[in-house]
């Protein structure tokens, strides 16, 4: 039998899969196509279901077009009624009406395994999801593994100001009392020489720290989507949740390295995902 995350694969010539819930990126540089390339770098199968398609470059988010919540239930049902995933992972979910289908699907099919990258505002600075959205969203926080929020987004989340250290502490251990059983808070938006992103876990353990130095660069665009699909993806492959918080990291820090000095549009830019050895995230 071969392990894959959190449980156990009988056939040996089963793939680790992952599904990915999320908004289509027209620039290819978050959302799910940068699901599906990052799973194809860590070896793992990627099926998506589109919840909205945007309109977006390097110099922003110009239109977002949701997909009818009857479409969205329909791919996730094609999906688990044929290919079921080992691992999902959720991105933008654009409302609260796509949050409660979403929901549905969680509550109907129960994965094992599920991180949550919570898109509430782009790069840009376009508003992704509404308070309505936001207060569904909560709401599903027990029924998912791992929340990835930035600082701004936990700041949004938790009603908490994360400023400081101390304050995304605060802001962490709010969202676990909401239900989530881990959050890694990232602090990447956060000035400094260092990027410092933070574990904290629903049994009350001490606060993991990952750091890295900054990388100073412009195509930067999609690396929460990319961290969290590549946590998922390193999830799959059988690494326990620390490890694949930091295998996943070091997956986003060569990727901004390849990218720093890349012409990749006139704005923030995606990062270049491929040409790395996924047997090193094994």
């Amino acid at each position: 039998m071969t392990r894959v995350g959190a449980g156990m694969i009988e056939d040996q010539n089963e793939l680790p899969r992952m599904l990915a819930i999320g908004g289509s990126d027209s620039s290819g540089g978050a959302g799910v196509q940068a699901d599906i390339k990052t799973g194809m770098a860590l070896g793992v199968e990627v099926s998506t279901a589109i919840t909205a398609l945007t309109a977006q470059n390097s110099l922003g988010v110009q239109k977002v077009a949701p997909v009818s919540t009857a479409m969205l239930a329909a791919q996730i049902d094609s999906v688990y009624t044929d290919i079921p995933p080992t691992v999902m992972k959720l991105g933008m979910l654009v409302d609260a009406a796509r949050i409660r289908i979403v929901g549905k699907a969680l509550r109907r099919y129960t994965p094992s395994t599920i991180v949550c990258d919570p898109v509430l505002v782009s790069t840009s600075g376009h508003t992704l999801l509404n308070d309505a959205g936001r207060k569904e969203l909560i709401k599903l926080l027990p029924l998912i593994t791992l929340l990835t929020p930035n600082a701004q987004e936990a700041e949004v989340l938790s009603g908490r100001e994360t400023h400081t250290r101390d304050g995304c502490l605060d802001a962490g251990r709010i969202l676990l009392d909401l239900g989530v059983p881990a959050v890694l808070l990232k602090g990447g938006h956060m000035g400094g020489n260092e990027s410092s992103d933070v574990l904290l876990l629903q049994d009350h353990s001490s606060p993991i720290w990952f750091s890295a130095a900054r990388i100073e660069t412009h195509n930067d665009h999609g690396t929460g989507c990319v961290l969290a699909s590549a946590i998922a993806a390193c999830l799959a492959r059988g690494r326990t949740l620390v490890e694949a918080i930091g295998s996943a990291r070091d997956f986003v820090q060569q990727a901004l390295i390849r990218s720093a000095g890349l012409r990749n549009g006139n704005g923030r830019g995606g990062m270049i995902l491929y040409s790395t050895n996924s047997a090193q995230y094994e």
